[in-house]
């Protein structure tokens, strides 16, 4: 329930964070309402502790990095086969749901609107949202099942989603039946000093709080209980913007189940020892996912008695999880990241103030950071080209863009 205007003014001022309501006045109505919805539900003492945080350093010298063990899925031989029928047999029992994450915009691509409805310049001109969705339906009519979807989209392009979707007559899925939309969680911007910043609308400028707000979001939007409903037990979880993502896989799912494990994560090796990705990996004891900053040089260049690099399985945030894992996930929210951006906001004079170089702090959860939350997860190699063709910047990038996506997949669906 929200909170009255007194109790709000109250608040803000045991914060330091009046001037949240110096445009209010200014506000119509709807507007007004919105605003106090947002201050009622936000928390200003982790807001507090997350912004505390940006002035710390991190001290990671305490902590034992190891390299972790994974299976090269087409090393497998005879067990390749006892994997894909496990996998079978529990998705044929329909126990598998799919989840893409779409909160993002496609800014970076100079495109305006949700990035899954991009086109990366196939013949087709199949959106990201459509290729998925004929990856899914391909292998669901393998097993002659529906394998439900639930898409995390934001506040931002929540409306436009679901109208895209609409349009195309939601590629042959019913929504609210197998299909389900929900929305990531939100945290507010703050600049140098502490400060909430307040938007171009008047509102509380916030931020998607990144993938790792997923468990939480999959739990509190009901989705969970949906599975439940529905039978599932295990959970793929993917990003929009890789068109070659392979969300079904009974190799995959075999694997999780066989060796009881409760997640499973696919890597590729690395495609150099200092290429700028997060690694599977120990630390302390636990399944980790380490960022390339955070790699030592001579930790980079390890191999093992092969060859292989010790840490060069890259993940490619494709996981599969069990629902139980995620339903623990889901009951606290993972610890924060900060990140220093560029934010265009309003100042006290109700000024738009336009930066050109960072200004703010905006906080984000990363999905990995769960993993220290089970005692092991599976991980398995698979190749880049038949299963990692992200979009992620423009084409002028030369690298994780439209072209070399469509490259990738052009030549894995022989389309060229």
């Amino acid at each position: 329930m929200d909170k009255n205007l007194d109790e709000i003014k109250y608040e803000l001022k045991k914060y330091g964070q009046e001037h949240l309501l110096n445009h209010y006045d200014n506000l119509d109505e709807n507007k007004k309402k919105e605003l106090i919805h947002q201050l009622s539900n936000i928390d200003f003492e982790l807001i507090n502790s997350l912004y505390a945080n940006t002035k710390k350093e991190a001290n990671n010298e305490k902590d034992k990095i190891e390299p972790i063990e994974f299976l090269d899925k087409y090393k497998l031989n005879e067990e390749y086969k006892n994997y894909e029928a496990i996998g079978k047999k529990a998705i044929k029992e329909g126990k598998l749901a799919a989840v893409t994450m779409a909160g993002g915009q496609g800014t970076r691509l100079g495109h305006n609107g949700p990035k899954g409805t991009y086109d990366i310049g196939l013949d087709s001109h199949k959106s990201l949202f459509e290729l998925l969705a004929d990856g899914i339906k391909e292998e669901a009519k393998k097993y002659d099942v529906i394998i439900p979807w639930f898409i995390m989209t934001s506040r931002e392009n929540n409306e436009e989603t679901i109208k895209f979707f609409e349009k195309n007559k939601f590629f042959g899925y019913q929504k609210d039946k197998n299909l389900f939309f929900f929305m990531q969680g939100q945290l507010p911007m703050v600049d140098t000093e502490g400060k909430i910043l307040i938007n171009e609308d008047g509102l509380v400028k916030e931020a998607a709080d990144g993938h790792g707000g997923i468990y939480e979001a999959l739990v509190k939007n009901g989705m969970v209980a949906k599975m439940e409903e529905l039978g599932v037990e295990w959970v793929f979880i993917g990003g929009v913007d890789n068109c070659l993502v392979k969300m079904v896989d009974p190799v995959l799912m075999g694997i999780a189940i066989d060796k009881k494990v409760s997640v499973a994560g696919k890597s590729l090796v690395k495609a150099n020892p200092h290429e700028k990705v997060g690694v599977f990996c120990k630390k302390n004891g636990k399944p980790y996912v380490i960022e390339y900053s955070e790699i030592t040089d001579e930790m980079a260049e390890a191999t093992d008695e092969n060859g292989e690099l010790l840490y060069g399985e890259s993940h490619i945030l494709c996981n599969l999880f069990s629902l139980d894992a995620i339903k623990r996930m889901g009951a606290n929210p993972l610890p924060y990241h900060s990140a220093y951006k560029k934010a265009k906001y309003i100042d006290r004079d109700g000024n738009l103030v336009v930066p050109d170089s960072p200004n703010a702090y905006k906080f984000e959860a990363f999905l990995f950071d769960a993993f220290g939350a089970v005692d092991d997860l599976a991980v398995l190699r698979v190749r880049r080209e038949e299963e990692f063709a992200p979009v992620k910047n423009a084409d002028s990038a030369g690298v994780d863009c439209p072209s070399t996506a469509r490259k990738l997949y052009e030549d894995f669906y022989k389309l060229k």
